[in-house]
């Protein structure tokens, strides 16, 4: 019988990984206010990868560029409406070589191809008014934020000295001509971003500084000439690429005061997956506060004013694999520290009284690659007329500890923690 008893742990100690528990001290400065973020700060982007776009062995984009998207398709414009609205940025890598099929200046039209010494792979691609138009119906119809990537290297060679380095001015009548069509459709554009990956280094091509800046004023130009209102004009963004210090100080010289309204660089990082995302841009609001921990480097910690509403909501993201945290939470505005009476440090322990909105999402089944993300343990399913389901929190009284399971998101709104940087 002992054997039996001994062997049924061990097998159940594989069945079953060991989870630890860390007890994590998170300090939320309330009365600090760090950053502010856009309204519109989740974007999305929409890319121009054909299906013939592959790596390792593996061609993931499918029919999902946007040549070959499905623009009617329901679950699309649901998941874009949900967002109410949703930042859309239409460009990526292949950008830099498409042309418009407007105005005299472009004669053929042809798809991107596959050739091996082309950027990224492949030849120059076109896009069709047809094209535009269906695609502005989609963004007219989920009252989307469209932030439009132009083709900065039109015009431009590469350097016969100098491998990727593109040289000579910025041709800017094919942008000119979508432009003016745009305008003469009634299509509503909120920016026009000016190529992309091209600052520093770039990644297969790039610009100097001096040169980007001397042709984003140009661009600029061009957009005030196009939209004259100024309030309903397009802001003009650059460069959408990786920082690089002395690039950014050189273009922003030269472009000086009143040419870039928004400075856009990439860095990658962990992939929200589409309802977190859902979730940071309904809950989180523009002010952002400092929240600080001294616990494992696999759990990260952020802190806003909830959106529209007085109080904090905290987004932890558990990225350890068999280790959930339990939460203490201080809040600094208590923090009276001294050499004298150090046991003050204890009155910065918050003790919440309201119950916690917390919005729990984890993976089904445990696994971090399925396609089911679960809310407070209910798979999250799209509803019978295909449309975003009501994702809602469970109250947690103020008494219960907070924890964090492991691969799990969770959103935390805390109405009575006292942020006097968010009343």
């Amino acid at each position: 019988m002992d054997l039996k008893l001994t062997l049924s742990c061990i097998l159940l100690s594989c069945l079953f990984p060991l989870i630890i528990a860390d007890d994590v001290k998170v300090t939320i400065k309330g009365a600090t206010l760090i950053a502010r973020t856009d309204d519109n700060f989740v974007c999305a982007t929409l890319d121009w990868w054909p299906s013939e776009k592959c790596d390792y062995n593996q061609c993931p984009w499918g029919e999902a560029g946007l040549f070959n998207l499905d623009l009617n398709n329901k679950i699309l414009s649901s998941a874009i409406k949900a967002f109410n609205p949703l930042r859309l940025r239409v460009g990526g890598s292949l950008q830099d070589q498409l042309v418009y099929k407007v105005g005299n200046s472009i004669k053929k039209c042809p798809a991107f191809k596959k050739r091996n010494n082309g950027l990224f792979g492949f030849t120059r691609g076109c896009l069709q008014m047809k094209g535009w138009d269906q695609l502005n119906n989609l963004f007219n119809q989920t009252d989307a934020l469209i932030t439009f990537g132009l083709n900065a290297l039109y015009g431009r060679k590469e350097s016969q000295v100098e491998k990727g380095l593109w040289v000579g001015d910025w041709n800017s009548q094919n942008a000119w001509d979508l432009m003016a069509y745009t305008v003469s459709k009634g299509y509503n554009i909120d920016s026009y971003e000016f190529g992309n990956e091209l600052c520093g280094s770039g990644i297969v091509a790039r610009v100097e500084a001096d040169q980007y800046g001397k042709d984003l004023i140009a661009l600029k130009n061009l957009v005030k000439e196009l939209y004259p209102n100024a309030n309903t004009q397009p802001k003009v963004l650059g460069p959408g690429g990786f920082f690089d210090q002395k690039w950014f100080a050189k273009f922003l010289e030269v472009t000086g005061p009143g040419v870039v309204d928004g400075l856009t660089h990439h860095i990658y990082n962990l992939g929200a997956d589409y309802y977190s995302a859902l979730l940071w841009h309904r809950l989180m609001g523009k002010r952002v506060l400092s929240a600080t921990h001294q616990g494992s480097p696999h759990l990260r910690v952020y802190s806003h004013c909830t959106r529209q509403k007085p109080s904090i909501t905290l987004v932890l993201i558990n990225m350890a694999r068999s280790t959930s945290f339990n939460i203490t939470l201080f809040n600094d505005e208590n923090l009276y520290l001294d050499s004298v009476n150090q046991d003050s440090a204890s009155n910065s322990n918050f003790k919440g009284y309201q119950p916690r909105e917390e919005y729990h999402l984890t993976p089904k089944d445990g696994n971090i690659r399925s396609d089911v993300v679960l809310l407070n343990g209910t798979p999250l399913q799209l509803t019978e007329s295909l449309d975003i389901p009501a994702m809602k929190p469970k109250l947690v009284d103020a008494s219960s500890p907070l924890t964090v399971a492991a691969d799990s998101i969770v959103f935390v709104t805390i109405r009575d923690f006292h942020a006097s940087t968010c009343a």
